[in-house]
């Protein structure tokens, strides 16, 4: 029989193993794309790159101002879908749902989240734009059937569950002693959700909401079938526009060669993209320990 201490050793051996590959896989992603970047910026300028407002591959243009402009516009219209919605019926389910109400809501909440994008693509090229067409044509828009703000619905409408379920969890955690002292101080059941119960679950709420904002980023299927291919850089959500992915994906999928700087270019919109999302998880991550180390403070 294995002593205790040694059986700990071998688990904490394990632990830090599980640890270790995350980390490898991390800049396993990272050199992935890192040496292709590297060779496309000797064949193009890495300024006129990130602030660049022409992306015209068959003239060597790579201008991917507009790419990444679409890529938060359309993240933008989602979050703002996505957040209150999703924010509110998780307060909804955890505060005033009662269980058998809670127990048929989250489900179907939680049914949208298994949907495949093309099906959420269908549905916004299909239904959500015509819609949009047909409602900005009533006050004389002439509006295009690819567009940024149909994609940024459907794509709001994608994350509603992730934020909603997440949300859920972290408000319903909140110890019920922290509700029952705001009560007994006279704070009506609102003022305790809206001072006490929403702060203390805040920490939670930021990182459901980063990890919205991290599958808006992502999100190809969706653009490709309802916003298009163009790389268009204006603030009217009504015209054509497109984003990093859908680009990255085209580059490698097309038939030019590995070598191309077309090809390239999209290991560069990967690293670049990367950079964006770690930059994120990196400011989201100092937001959370400094409310904890507020929230630890005041609790003293």
């Amino acid at each position: 029989m294995f002593d205790r201490k040694f059986r700990e050793g071998i688990i904490k051996a394990l632990l830090m193993l599980a640890s270790l590959i995350t980390i490898l896989t991390t800049f396993g992603i990272l050199f992935s794309i890192l040496f292709e970047s590297i060779a496309f910026f000797k064949v193009q300028s890495i300024f006129y790159f990130i602030f660049g407002s022409e992306w015209f591959p068959e003239g060597d243009r790579f201008g991917a101002l507009p790419l990444f402009a679409g890529t938060f516009y359309i993240t933008a219209i989602a979050m703002l879908i996505a957040l209150p919605v999703g924010l509110s019926s998780a307060i909804y389910m955890s505060e005033y749902a009662n269980k058998t109400t809670r127990e048929s809501v989250k489900p179907m909440l939680e049914i949208l989240a298994g949907i495949p994008t093309v099906v959420y693509g269908f549905f916004a090229a299909i239904t959500v734009a015509p819609a949009i067409v047909e409602f900005f044509e009533i006050f004389g828009f002439n509006v295009s059937f690819q567009n940024a703000l149909a994609p940024g619905i459907v794509m709001g409408i994608m994350i509603i569950p992730i934020i909603s379920s997440l949300s859920d969890d972290v408000i319903s955690s909140v110890p019920k002693h922290v509700r029952h002292g705001s009560l007994a101080l006279g704070m009506t059941k609102a003022e305790t959700i809206k001072f006490v119960v929403l702060p203390s679950a805040l920490p939670g709420i930021i990182s459901a909401t980063l990890l919205g904002i991290s599958r808006a980023l992502g999100e190809t299927m969706i653009v490709v079938m309802a916003a298009g291919l163009q790389a268009n850089l204006t603030w009217d959500p009504l015209e054509t526009m497109t984003t990093v992915t859908v680009r990255i994906v085209d580059a490698m999928t097309g038939d030019q060669e590995f070598s191309s700087p077309e090809t390239l270019s999209a290991f560069a919109l990967g690293l670049v993209l990367f950079v964006v999302t770690l930059s994120i998880n990196i400011v989201s991550v100092y937001t959370i320990r400094k409310f904890h180390k507020k929230y630890k403070i005041s609790n003293l």
